[in-house]
Formats: C-alpha cells, structure tokens, sequence
C-alpha cells in the first residue's frame, strides 16, 4: 500500500511498513548512520539519523521508526542538525587525535561525519579512556580507543559470520567490545575472515600490516624475492587504484611486481588448478571406496578454523589439501628453489590474497618445512595497492611482462575459484573430463551462479551421479546439516565464510558496497567465458610442470607431502 507523506515541505511516496530511513533513501534524500547496516534489523542504537515529526515532542530515529501517512517530517532542521552534531562531538571528546597515523585516514565515517557538520575544534572534553591495544591475532589489529560502540561488528559476527566471538562488556564509561572473558583474540574464538574490520566505521578493527617486513626483505640483495598473487587480485588492484581493468593488466601487474624489486613473480591460479585436479580425483577414489560422508573444502581458511572450533566431528572429512596459496608457497620453497640452487632459508616469499584469514594460514602448524614457513608475509589487495603508491609507480605507463614458469598460467577454473561455488563449477569440469564426458554447457552451473545462501547441483556423468553443496556464508550451515540429518546425500560441500567468496574478502576495499560486489563476480564469469582453457586438468602450465618434473605427480609420495596437511580440534573461550 502507497501514501505520501510530507518531507521538508515536499510531498514523497511512501510504502507501508518500511522506516522513514527506507522512504527516505528511495526519494533520493540521505541521512547520516553508524550503527545501520543493510540487510541487519535496524536499532537506533547511534542517534545519528534522528529527524523532526510534527507532532513529536522528541526527534525520532529514522532506520528504526515505521513511516505513517499523516507524517510531516525535517530531515535536516537546526535542531536536527545539532542534536546531530552533539553526537558527534561527544563520540570525539574521548576519540584519540592520530587521524594522520590512522589506519582509516580519509575513509573513516566519524571522520566524514565531522566534516560535514563542520566540526573545526573540540568542544567537549572528555577523559580518554586508555584501553590496550591487541595485536596478538595474526590477521586482525584492536584498537578499542578509537572503538565508538556502534555495534556493527558484533552484529556481524554473531548474525553473519556466527562465530560469536564478540560482544559488549562492562558498563557505563568502562562499556567496550571485547571476547569472552576480555581476553585478546589468539584466544577467542575468531576465525580471522575479517567481516568484522569491512564494517567497522573507525579504525577500531583493521587488518594486521606486513608491508614494513616487505620492504625491509625488498632492500636486501642476499635473498631472493619472490610473489604470488591470486587470480582475483588484479582486477581488485585496478578497482583500488581507481584504473580501469583490461585484459593486460595482469602483465601489467607483473611489471609493476618486478619494479619494486621482486625477483620472481607467480599466479596462484597454477596452485588452484592443482587443488582442483587434485579434489576431483580424490572425489572418485572416495565414490570408488564407497565412502557415504560428504568432502568438505578447505579453500576458506577462516571455514577450517570455524570446523575446528565449533564442528570438530567434521575434520575427518575435510579434504587435507592445502589451499593454493600454501601449495604454491610449499612448491616454491622446495621444487622451485631447489632447481634455481637457492637454500629456502635465503628465499623470501610473499602471497597476494583478497583474504585477511590467509595472513592466519600461513602461522598454521603444518605450513613450515624444518622451521622455514612456506609463506613468509601474505598481503592484501589494500596492503598491495599501498605499496604501489609507495613505491611511486604509474600503473598506467608501465610496459607487460609474463609471469615466471612454471606457475606463468592458469585456467579460468582457478579463476572462478574466488566467487562462493566457483570451486564446486571447476571440480564438476575437472570430474566431465576425467571421466571422459561432454563438454558441458555452463547453463548447468546457473544453481551454482545464483545469489541464495545454500544452493545444489547434481552431475550425470556417463551415468554416473554426482551431488554438490554449496554453503554461502555460514547462516547456510543449518540448511546443510538439516538436509544431512534427513538422509540426503551429498559428495563434497563447498563452503565460504564470507558472503560471495572472496570477492567480498576482509582484505579488499573498506568501501565495498553490494554493486561492487556484483561487479567483482560478474567480471570473473565475464573473464572466464572469454578464455581459451576452462579445466584445471587441461591448463598447459600444470601438464608441463608434471611431464617435466620427475616424481611430482598425483602419486608420488615428495608431491603428496607437499600438497597435503592436517587439521586439529581447538578449544577456545567461547
């Protein structure tokens, strides 16, 4: 049902049952928010999008406020806009002064709020609360004194992610947002996927920086610097940078690796390939062993660790191959640097990822060989496009370089691999081609390709059967384990903690939005039909790497232990 209402003497249509918010926003007219979130049940907790009702002797919160027809309504009065402005300045009387420091310099939204209700001195004076910082987790960086308890991130956590690791503690002046028993993250039960720091208005919550231990290996001439970057970074990088994307600018990107000093540079997408090819033949030997459990993917590291903690039941099931990152970083530590004689202690090796959980990967029991990590420093996109403009370098006037071999080529398997049911596609396409199939029509994925948080998918091979999951976020979990318990069946489960896959990665832009995220997957299905290899088992690059290197194959011991690790039950405060 529509009505008009009366917004600042205009009349606007409006729906019933929405907020004042939604027919704002819909009539082209923006109030400011921090605690609102699109998708999450509004709360009104921050104030900041209070307007005028005639007839209300209070402002009312707008995100939260039904909308009625007999509503006159002033969005931006003066006493709107100074109960505005009071808020604000009484989030900054205790707000630390080290914006230029500041992780989230020119992109914090207090920051912006106070620029717009032109905030030029402090007003009020509040005693600053001096709380710790904790930079005991390898992917994420606390720093409560800039935390202006909006929520966002434990709405997030316990609505989205479900691992429920934070909350609000104390009260009063002492209330701030901690873990279980206000202990730092190494012992909660974070699982690093870095949801938490996209939505975090301040610099409270943000990654954990290795762009100084990158330089300081970038200076020095007795190591070998090598870099991988995952597939899905390039068009990220050109989205950061604000270049537009073209087909080039992975050699581009290549260029511009080696300009800063990097001596070999890698696309992981020859790792993901391998994972793949890897997954689609245990796949059959599983069929073949007449094992009725499903194979659980352990692509998202932020998935294992949630498996570990909450689901340890299910680490029997969870195929023990590394993800792409670690398989390229343990080849390159082994295989690569031994046929180029460098000792891996004198080799640094660096990892590009969307992913701020990879940083977590890398620490992992398991991922080092006789004390040398197989991945040294992981990076994100963020962190990389900082050092590109640290380093000077004009991304549009830059010439186009290859990648090294023998991780120069991938297939647009491994491309799709960083959007949520990419990976279940490929190993469908690997699964057709080993058997011996068809080509098959991608119409068949177009379940897969759909935005609903659990979809499914099944294969008829030479008829042969073949059931996938797909768990977008893990809200999706109890689809699964419902549909579990009544009997069906499925042969692997693809599950991604982040909504999307890693095109919605705790490590790219703070500002994504959801058309960003759209634009990120639609690029990738975009590429990956333009390209002349669509199987990971057919990419040139990994039938070359095995016809050349004696021993590395599907059954040779020195390959397994490469490719292959284990997982642990982990007990945490909860």
């Amino acid at each position: 049902m529509q009505f008009t209402i009366e917004v600042n003497n205009r009349k606007i249509n409006a729906e019933k049952g929405e907020t004042i918010q939604s027919a704002l926003n819909r009539n082209g007219i923006l109030i400011p928010t921090l605690c609102r979130m699109r998708d999450f049940t509004p709360t009104g907790a921050c104030r900041m999008c209070v307007v005028e009702v005639e007839g209300r002797d209070r402002l009312v919160t707008a995100c939260s406020q039904p909308v009625e027809e007999w509503m006159k309504i002033k969005t931006h009065s003066p006493r709107v806009i100074k109960a505005r402005k009071t808020i604000v300045e009484l989030l900054l009387s205790n707000h630390p002064d080290d914006c230029l420091y500041c992780d989230r310099n020119l992109n914090c939204e207090l920051q912006k709020l106070s620029e717009e209700l032109n905030i030029t001195e402090r007003r009020i004076k509040g005693r600053k609360v001096k709380m710790r910082l904790d930079q005991s987790s390898p992917a994420i960086v606390r720093e409560l004194s800039k935390c202006i308890l909006c929520g966002r991130c434990v709405r997030v956590c316990e609505e989205l992610v479900t691992a429920t690791t934070l909350d609000f503690l104390n009260r009063g002046r002492r209330t701030h947002i901690g873990t279980a028993m206000d202990r730092d993250f190494n012992f909660s039960s974070c699982i690093n996927c870095g949801q938490c720091v996209l939505v975090c208005p301040t610099g409270a919550l943000h990654e954990k920086h290795n762009i100084s231990e990158v330089l300081e290996y970038l200076s020095k001439n007795d190591v070998t610097r090598v870099i991988q970057y995952a597939p899905a970074v390039p068009y990220a990088l050109a989205e950061s940078l604000g270049v537009r994307y073209s087909k080039e600018f992975d050699r581009v990107l290549n260029s511009v690796l080696r300009k800063m000093g990097f001596d070999l540079v890698f696309n992981s997408g020859f790792a993901t390939d391998i994972y793949i090819d890897e997954l689609a033949r245990s796949l059959l030997e599983r069929r073949d062993a007449g094992t009725v459990a499903p194979v659980y993917l352990s692509a998202c590291p932020a998935w294992v660790k949630y498996a570990e903690q909450h689901m340890p039941g299910l680490l029997g099931d969870i195929t023990p191959l590394k993800s792409a990152q670690q398989i390229a970083g343990s080849l390159i530590k082994t295989h690569i640097a031994e046929k180029r004689n460098i000792r891996p202690e004198k080799l640094f090796s660096v990892s590009v990822t969307p992913c701020i959980a990879m940083k977590f990967e890398a620490r992992r029991d398991g991922m080092t060989r006789k004390g040398v990590s197989d991945i040294d420093a992981v990076l994100t996109v963020m962190e990389l496009s900082r050092l590109v403009r640290l380093f000077g370098i004009d991304i549009t006037n830059v010439g186009e370089e290859a990648a090294d071999v023998p991780m120069d080529m991938r297939s647009s398997s491994a491309l799709l691999a960083d959007v949520s049911g990419g990976y279940t596609e490929a190993v469908c396409r690997s699964l057709n081609h080993i058997i011996g199939g068809k080509e098959l029509d991608r119409s068949v994925f177009r379940k897969v390709r759909s935005g609903s948080g659990f979809r499914e998918v099944t294969l008829s091979v030479q008829g042969r059967e073949f059931s996938f999951a797909v768990v977008d976020g893990l809200t999706s979990l109890s689809r699964l384990n419902a549909l579990l318990s009544s009997g069906r069946k499925f042969d692997m489960v693809e599950v991604m903690v982040c909504p999307g896959g890693c095109v919605n990665g705790g490590g790219l832009s703070f500002s994504s939005t959801r058309e960003m995220i759209r634009n990120r997957s639609k690029f990738i299905y975009q590429t990956e039909e333009a390209e002349a290899v669509a199987i990971a088992s057919k990419s040139p690059a990994l039938l070359s790497f095995y016809e050349k290197t004696e021993g590395f194959d599907s059954k040779g011991s020195e390959y397994r232990s490469l490719i292959l690790t284990h997982y642990n039950r982990r007990d945490v405060l909860l």
